[in-house]
């Protein structure tokens, strides 16, 4: 097993000059750059662009549905990588109110779960193809109130990796904690992102 040392890739507008902030979290097998790169195609002017990268490129090893002690400490040291972020740009000066969250596949999972363990007015929140993490739902974890925060969550059905029941559960918890989630499911869409999915997400929380 392991854990994740500190690494964080940016771009984008400095954080020195920055009102607003999105973390970008990348999927099993992708980097930090990868996921940064996505901002080309995203209405991101003005925000500064903080990246964290896995190590070994994953930030648990085994499938998000799988029980969340076989994926620990990885899991746990995710976890505490986002919120080590977090800190980070409140330090520098951006509100919760100002910091997004846009994470895709494994680290669409990860968005989802830091955010609903700390559920707090946040900028918005993006999950492209991901859900809660867990073999089953432990939802005394998920604490708090988004008090409104713009949340995407998106999955093609099939996929692979992300049942529509996951995204269905996922929805229902972060609508508890008073989100307003915008929802997708797209039919014999591959594990991938699609253009309607950008669009969505320039028009509904960016």
């Amino acid at each position: 097993m392991y854990t994740h040392q500190k690494q964080v890739f940016t771009s984008g507008t400095p954080i020195q000059e920055a009102k607003k902030a999105i973390i970008m979290i990348h999927g099993r097998g992708g980097s930090a750059e990868d996921i940064a790169s996505l901002s080309r195609h995203l209405h991101l002017d003005g925000m500064a662009i903080y990246a964290p990268q896995a190590t070994r490129h994953s930030w648990y090893p085994y499938s998000f549905l799988a029980p969340v002690e076989e994926n620990q400490p990885a899991l746990d040291s995710a976890l505490d990588s986002i919120d080590q972020v977090v800190n980070d740009l409140v330090e520098a000066g951006i509100t919760t109110e100002n910091i997004y969250f846009l994470g895709f596949s494994q680290g669409a999972c990860l968005t989802l779960e830091y955010t609903a363990r700390h559920a707090k007015r946040y900028g918005g929140i993006i999950a492209l193809t991901g859900g809660l993490i867990g073999e089953t739902l432990a939802t005394d974890n998920y604490q708090g109130d988004f008090a409104g925060t713009p949340v995407f969550i998106s999955t093609g059905n099939p996929d692979p990796h992300v049942p529509v029941s996951r995204v269905e559960e996922s929805v229902s918890i972060l609508e508890d904690l008073n989100a307003s989630v915008t929802s997708r499911i797209y039919p014999g869409r591959m594990h991938t992102i699609s253009p309607d999915e950008i669009n969505l997400v320039n028009q509904h929380i960016l």
